[in-house]
């Protein structure tokens, strides 16, 4: 029996979401998003550009939150806007909102006028999801985070894109949602949000549950797939020896035959 804990299946399914990028600039946002991007260089996509979170392109793959081992370049922060506007770039940003249609919110919460509460501000939202492939990580998914209207918008969905023209959609691509209980992505009917996988341990009706709209739900939805013993190795004795991962996720531990 090998066991695995619910932060290591997320690893690997954020791993999964850039597996097929081949050479392109990975721009994870927060630990998780960081794990499961170097566990994907180191595994599935060696081809990966990764960079330190702040100025630096790296040659290694640093356990997290180490200092680099091996830098490649240096990308001073005017640059960035140049790399956001060429494309050939994946962000996985959080998402303090997400709603039926793929809106994201990290503005703030209430009336744009006089919100409840002030969070980030929409930062580079907007620019990353008319010009990038852009993914979502949220650690607790629950009703009021999977909300049926985002109370501002801050990244783009593909519905609201196509409504603004093609200056706004032809590059939104809003790849997957990566949540503490499932997989998900943007192309259910009327370009909605569509469940793709549920994590070991996790139900479909778990999922419903914790999510305030309805979401898109094919015949058949598969359980996430478990990290394998070599993705278990890297998560555990390379990139994150200090588990850091559990504060994001906290441990649910699933046995597994291999």
């Amino acid at each position: 029996m090998t066991e695995f804990t619910r932060a290591e299946v997320c690893a690997a399914a954020i791993a999964d979401a850039f597996a097929d990028d081949g050479e392109i600039f990975a721009s994870p946002m927060g630990m998780l998003p960081m794990l499961g991007v170097r566990l994907a260089k180191l595994t599935s996509n060696p081809d990966l550009v990764i960079s330190d979170g702040e100025s630096l392109f790296l040659g290694g793959t640093p356990p997290l939150f180490a200092k680099a081992d091996v830098v490649e370049g240096w990308i001073p922060f005017r640059r960035v806007f140049d790399v956001v506007a060429y494309g050939k770039r994946h962000v996985m940003m959080g998402a303090t909102q997400v709603d039926k249609h793929g809106n994201q919110n990290i503005s703030a919460i209430g009336d744009f006028t006089q919100p409840k509460r002030q969070l980030l501000g929409s930062r580079g939202a907007p620019g990353n999801t008319v010009n990038n492939r852009t993914s979502y990580w949220v650690p607790k998914h629950g009703p009021r985070v999977f909300v049926e209207n985002v109370d501002i918008v801050s990244g783009v969905g593909p519905a609201r894109a196509k409504a603004a023209g093609p200056g706004a959609s032809k590059y939104n691509d809003i790849h997957r949602i990566v949540s503490n209980l499932g997989v998900f992505d943007v192309k259910g009917e009327g370009d909605t949000v569509q469940l793709l996988s549920v994590h070991p341990g996790v139900s479909v009706d778990d999922v419903v549950a914790a999510t305030g709209f309805e979401l898109a739900i094919p015949a058949d939805v598969p359980v996430t797939r478990e990290p394998t013993e070599t993705e278990l190795m890297i998560i555990r004795n390379v990139l994150d020896p200090k588990t850091l991962r559990d504060r994001e996720v906290p441990p649910v531990t699933t046995e597994a035959v291999k």
